[in-house]
């Protein structure tokens, strides 16, 4: 990627109501410079960095709690990454787990906003083992 150009990851948290789709189409809608590819977990926008971050601003500012964001290392398309290219896909476990945790950072920055403190969540308690053969064998 050189200095002139970014690629970022816009990505949809599980509790948002927005698709890729209708993201990508948000981003085509701003008229901006920019190439959006929607992807699996929302979108791809890769162009000039001033316009980038003129994307950037404007989703932030519609999906405060909704989409986040993070500079990709490699364009859009490129044939180390891409499938369609037999490419390897290094980092996607990550994604996924990021991706998992943003209901957490949804709910964390809205208690902040609201000036409250964020609940822990519990530990999940062990199943005992009795009750977990009881169960396998009702089935």
């Amino acid at each position: 990627m050189s200095e002139e150009r970014e690629t970022r990851i816009f990505m949809i948290s599980p509790d948002s109501m927005i698709t890729p789709d209708q993201l990508v189409r948000e981003v085509h809608a701003m008229g901006k410079e920019v190439t959006a590819k929607e992807t699996c977990y929302g979108t791809l926008v890769e162009g000039p960095r001033p316009l980038v971050g003129e994307v950037l601003a404007i989703i932030r500012e519609r999906y405060p709690y909704d989409i986040y964001s993070k500079v990709r290392a490699y364009p859009t398309g490129d044939r180390r990454r891409c499938r369609a290219e037999h490419g390897t896909r290094p980092g996607y476990a990550q994604l996924e787990a990021e991706w998992e945790m943003l209901p957490l950072i949804q709910h964390g920055i809205r208690c902040s906003e609201n000036g409250e403190r964020p609940a822990v969540p519990k530990e999940k308690e062990k199943l005992p083992l009795e009750e977990f053969k009881k169960i396998c064998e009702a089935c």
